[in-house]
């Protein structure tokens, strides 16, 4: 029992560590769990390989494959279909048969494949997986077109690949019954139908259990998970290789139905869906038999280099022509397709089916397709990031500062900021509140932060902190926890409850809450009496010879201190509950008392922005 044992918290271990690894240097998490699978498998031979373990193997990869395409699915969303929508539409339609066509010309003229093989290869080089490609957007910061693009694509044709792998040996291995066509046309015909019945009934039946309060909130994830698995047995029972299609319609239609607490979901299974992404690629890599990787040679090399700089570049370019995108999109997405599990899953199933048969070239596919999926990995996952800054494809970075509240206070505050070419919006879902702000230049955002719309129209990729500092403890409380996730615990901030809400057991909790900012009399009500006494923002600059600790000997000792703006631009509020020391090159900025003035003039006018010495 314990050698088992330890071999699952090993892989979980080596997976888990990968991924906070890859965190920490800012690498592709795939190449570090492609890295840590060959090391612990077949280069230190901890983990066993072969027949034996193959058996194990497959059927937890097909179950957790079936779970990330789904969680994929369930981010697929109607509004970015809007955005890419021709672009994704050209590259299913006629990028997947082109990909197929040059993929399997490719294996048979370069690699010398038969056929039945080469065909076979070129279905699964169709494949772009979501548990390679979105791991890759999560670091890459890609702008939210291109994100959809690919996003879409490597979703909608993993399981259309490995559906047209299957298709495509069963029609081979149908060719002597003489109802070749017939047979395949029903299979696909049967697949198709097998996943729009069964994966979308289930999700919309599941969506409407949920709306009507069928299901505790408790067990919706954990019976959402279920339905997954069940779906997608029953669909590869009711048609082999359904399931993949069946799980990722389920998807599509549980994530587009508006459910309350979808987010919480989406969440759970995010969580899964790391997980599985890591361990699943760590065991794929760690099982493989030495003899596979030994077995690619000159032609399978040429093969893979075929693959991604002539076919895949063919194949978007001609699939793309008047799709409306720009050839820049056009040159990332020919560059950019990164294999994953599921290629890798279907060459481990079509690999012994096709040697069975004895088709030529079947002790090829499985060393072939684990070379593209190597090549691909690597060389897109290393290149992504620095193409998409190249070609300004790249989402904004994390530089501005989002404001959710306009008062006389706040849009002062980003009146400075911008003045200090901190990027600052001001949202609220007044038009008359955001009025001072629009007359000041800012940018505003009309609406409700938290809405559908707003997460349309509002990136909040390039968000690097918020303030919630409207009038209302309870909203500021509720905007921090749904903008946490994306922007970071640490960075979302909100105005204090007062004096004793933190023990108070009649507040809103703790963990529900952001940040404090900037102090307990830091209040909405104080904020608008020091204003109107007068109070205005200053800023000064720290230097090697003006440190925090001559500031803090000149400042007044009741004013707040607001945030810390680093050399390049980068802001960040203080709060009591994080220590920070400010360095040398740092802006700091305060909410200050006024300065006496002259008699005969009003304190207000008396004030401008102030710098202290330095």
């Amino acid at each position: 029992m314990e050698g088992p044992i330890l071999l699952v918290v090993l892989i979980i271990a080596v997976g888990v560590g990968a991924q906070w690894l890859a965190w920490r240097v800012q690498l592709p998490a795939i190449i570090l769990l492609a890295a840590g699978g060959l090391l612990v498998g077949p280069v230190a031979g901890w983990v066993p390989h072969g027949p034996g373990i193959g058996h194990v193997v497959e059927p937890v990869v097909a179950l957790c494959v079936a779970v990330i395409l789904f969680e994929g699915g369930l981010s697929l969303q109607r509004s970015e279909l809007r955005i890419a929508a021709t672009g994704v539409r050209r590259l299913v339609y006629i990028g997947g048969p082109l990909a197929w066509l040059f993929g399997s010309l490719a294996a048979h003229y370069i690699a010398g494949l038969g056929w039945p093989v080469a065909l076979v290869f070129g279905a699964i080089m169709v494949v772009t997986g979501p548990t390679v490609i979105l791991p890759l957007l999560r670091q890459a910061g890609l702008n939210r077109r291109m994100s959809s693009y690919l996003k879409w694509e490597g979703i909608v044709n993993d399981p259309i690949g490995a559906l047209l792998a299957v298709l495509t040996f069963q029609f081979f291995v149908f060719a002597e019954a003489g109802q070749v066509w017939q047979s395949v046309i029903q299979g696909l015909a049967s697949a198709i139908a097998v996943a729009v019945v069964l994966g979308g009934l289930v999700g919309w039946l599941s969506g409407k259990a949920f709306l009507h309060g069928l299901v505790p909130e408790y067990l919706k994830s954990p019976i959402l998970l279920t339905l997954v698995l069940v779906v997608y047995v029953l669909s590869n029972l009711a048609q082999e290789e359904a399931g993949l299609l069946a799980v990722t319609v389920m998807g599509i239609v549980v994530g587009n139905m508006n459910l309350p607490g979808l987010q919480d979901m989406k969440r759970f299974k995010e969580y899964i869906t790391v997980m599985l992404v890591s361990v699943v690629f760590v065991l794929l890599t760690a099982t493989m038999d030495p003899a596979v990787v030994n077995a690619v040679n000159l032609p399978n090399v040429a093969l893979i280099a075929a693959i991604m700089f002539l076919v895949r570049p063919a194949a978007v370019m001609l699939a793309t022509i008047g799709a409306g995108m720009e050839l820049r999109e056009r040159a990332l997405l020919a560059w950019i397709a990164p294999r994953g599990i599921v290629a890798a899953a279907t060459a481990g199933v079509m690999g012994p089916a096709l040697a069975q048969h004895d088709f030529a070239g079947a002790e090829s596919l499985l060393p072939l397709v684990f070379g593209v999926i190597f090549a691909t990995v690597v060389a897109h996952g290393l290149t992504l990031g620095w193409m998409a800054r190249r070609l300004g494809l790249s989402s904004p970075a994390r530089d501005s500062v989002l404001i959710v509240g306009a008062s006389p206070w706040s849009v002062e505050l980003g009146t400075l900021l911008q003045g200090l070419d901190v990027k600052t919006l001001i949202a609220d879902n007044s038009w008359h509140r955001l009025r001072a702000a629009r007359l000041a230049g800012l940018k505003v955002f009309y609406g409700e932060i938290l809405s559908e719309f707003a997460d349309e129209s509002v990136e909040v990729s390039h968000v690097m902190t918020v303030l919630a500092a409207t009038d209302n403890d309870a909203y500021n409380a509720l905007v921090c926890t749904a903008l946490a996730p994306d922007i970071g615990r640490d960075r979302v901030f909100q105005l204090p409850m007062g004096p004793g809400e933190d023990d108070d057991p009649r507040g809103v909790a703790l963990g529900l809450r952001g940040n404090m900012a900037f102090g307990d009399e830091a209040e909405y009500e104080n904020l608008w009496r020091l204003h109107l006494d007068g109070w205005a923002f200053t800023k000064t600059r720290l230097t090697e010879s003006y440190t925090y600790s001559d500031f803090l000997g000149d400042v007044d000792s009741r004013a707040l201190q607001i945030l810390r703006i680093r050399p390049e631009a980068r802001a960040r509020f203080l709060s009591p509950q994080t220590e920070i020391e400010p360095e040398a090159g740092d802006v700091l900025v305060c909410y200050s008392p006024p300065r006496p003035t002259e008699p005969g003039t009003s304190p207000r006018e008396g004030l401008a922005v102030e710098s202290l010495p330095g």
